[in-house]
């Protein structure tokens, strides 16, 4: 949140959000794909008095002209004739600012019912697994299962692979055949249906427990953003204590279980920590902000978390993030922060932030993250129900630096390349990223992770989507949900 201090002219809710969402590429690339309808739909109001296309199309225009980070880029005028949706249009008017690498589809309309419920408790629908593509991008997975979703209470966890997909046991497809169809996911994802309640899929699937057929009915769950099975726990390595933390998501619910989290490390003195982001694709700066207080027992008040800079006629707004350490903080000696091309946004925020105080103490474990220095605004037209996420602001940390488009590999004064080993769980010591990181606490050497830019989700809706050689891919929508586009691969 930005405190209530955005004002606009029009309905302005001001949320401001680093949001990943559609972000990917690299380390755990999300695989854009086509449109899937969103956890509870709401028909778009095309009689409601403002609510024609056209209407909606001239608010986005406008409000694009007055925040937009980058004015330079947009169109004088846009023929909205040829655009059938007003997210095609909003995609038109920054069709510049993505060919130069500057919105990746950042910008975006939204539900505002969605949305509100999404970051308040983590609010979805579907299977409640998060799903990868191997490096042949032929192999489906399982990368994580959610606690209270179908996934999960069928068996299903982290390192499942799905074989085949169905509406019954009659008509299942492989995923390979689903994938040569189309040459892109197209066909997986139309496969895997609507993330609606009451949507049943049948899937073959093969793990630890055998080659199974399984029936699954898509449910209403709230993703808690802190696992209790995995999200926190104190490792023991070598003969000390390292507290490791796994966030799936930067929404409201988080902050209390990371404070509870690291209470829990204050207590057993904990000086070494892992963070565990490799799938975060961002939220709100509100809760990034805490989880940088909790790290930061030993920053002081007058210490800059992050600088927020919108263009210069909105200068007014621009905003100086300081430290706060809590009551729960921890004074980290070093960090490991574990990233793939999934970790975006509110994640590269944190990640951020900690360089200029621990320089090479601070370091980015697995492969380079997606590469997005900059925020969202909300602005809102409530009688549609259209919330226009607008990129208004950059984000810089202390030492003012916010060139990593390309990711943070490239400015990070420390790193080592790791896999993310869907063979072991969240949290086990053996898992190769979790392995890599306690290896640098240690002070062991290492392989620095290539700053390779993150490109995989650079083009347009609809085209075809190449998972990175040698790395896993998250699968996305074109036009996730608000949960799938802070939650990459969420299905």
């Amino acid at each position: 949140m930005r405190n209530g201090r955005l004002v606009s002219a029009l309905v302005v809710a001001a949320l401001l959000s680093a949001c990943g969402g559609d972000d990917g590429g690299g380390g755990s690339a999300p695989v854009a794909t086509n449109p899937t309808p969103t956890p509870t739909p709401a028909p778009t109001p095309t009689t409601t008095a403002g609510c024609t296309l056209r209407e909606r199309e001239t608010w986005a225009a406008a409000q694009l002209n007055e925040w937009y980070l980058f004015p330079d880029t947009l169109p004088a005028s846009l023929d909205p004739k040829p655009y059938g949706t007003l997210s095609d249009y909003v995609d038109g008017l920054t069709a510049t600012a993505r060919a130069q690498g500057h919105d990746r589809y950042f910008t975006y309309v939204t539900s505002i019912a969605e949305e509100k419920a999404y970051y308040a408790s983590g609010s979805s629908a579907g299977l409640g697994a998060r799903l990868t593509l191997d490096s042949t991008g032929k192999r489906l997975f399982i990368a994580e299962a959610f606690e209270g979703a179908p996934a999960l209470t069928a068996g299903l966890d982290r390192g499942t692979e799905i074989l085949a997909i169905g509406t019954s046991s009659a008509n299942l497809k492989t995923v390979d055949s689903l994938l040569t169809a189309t040459q892109n996911t197209s066909g997986l994802v139309d496969a895997l249906g609507p993330d609606d309640a009451g949507v049943t899929r049948v899937l073959r699937v093969n793990d630890a427990g055998g080659t199974r057929t399984v029936t699954l009915t898509k449910t209403t769950y709230d993703i808690a953003a802190v696992s209790a099975r995995y999200g926190s726990s104190i490792i023991t390595d070598a003969g000390h204590k390292v507290g490791y933390v796994n966030l799936r998501t930067f929404i409201t619910s988080a902050e209390d279980q990371l404070r509870t989290a690291f209470a829990n490390f204050r207590a057993q003195g904990i000086t070494e920590v892992i963070v565990d982001l490799r799938y975060n694709g961002g939220g709100l700066v509100s809760t990034a902000q805490v989880l940088g207080n909790l790290l930061g027992g030993n920053r002081s008040t007058a210490d800059v978390f992050a600088y927020q800079t919108f263009r210069p006629e909105k200068s007014v707004e621009n905003e100086t993030m300081l430290f706060a350490p809590q009551p729960q903080s921890v004074s980290p000696t070093r960090i490991a922060f574990i990233g793939t091309g999934g970790t975006a946004s509110a994640s590269e925020l944190v990640i951020n932030a900690f360089p200029p105080f621990l320089h090479a103490n601070a370091a980015l474990i697995g492969t380079n993250t997606y590469g997005k220095p900059v925020g969202q605004i909300a602005l809102d037209r409530a009688a549609c129900d259209d919330r226009l996420r607008v990129i208004a602001f950059a984000t810089q940390n202390s030492a003012h630096n916010a060139n990593y488009y390309n990711g943070l590999a490239s400015t990070m004064e420390a790193s080592c390349a790791a896999n993310d080993d869907l063979t072991h769980k969240f949290g086990d010591p053996q898992e190769s990223s979790i392995r890599r990181s306690l290896d640098y606490l240690e002070g062991k050497s290492c392989t620095r992770v290539s700053a390779t830019a993150n490109t995989a989700t650079a083009s347009a809706p609809g085209a075809l989507k190449v998972a990175t050689p040698g790395v896993q891919a998250l699968v996305m929508p074109d036009r996730p949900s608000p949960a799938q586009r802070e939650v990459p691969g969420l299905f």
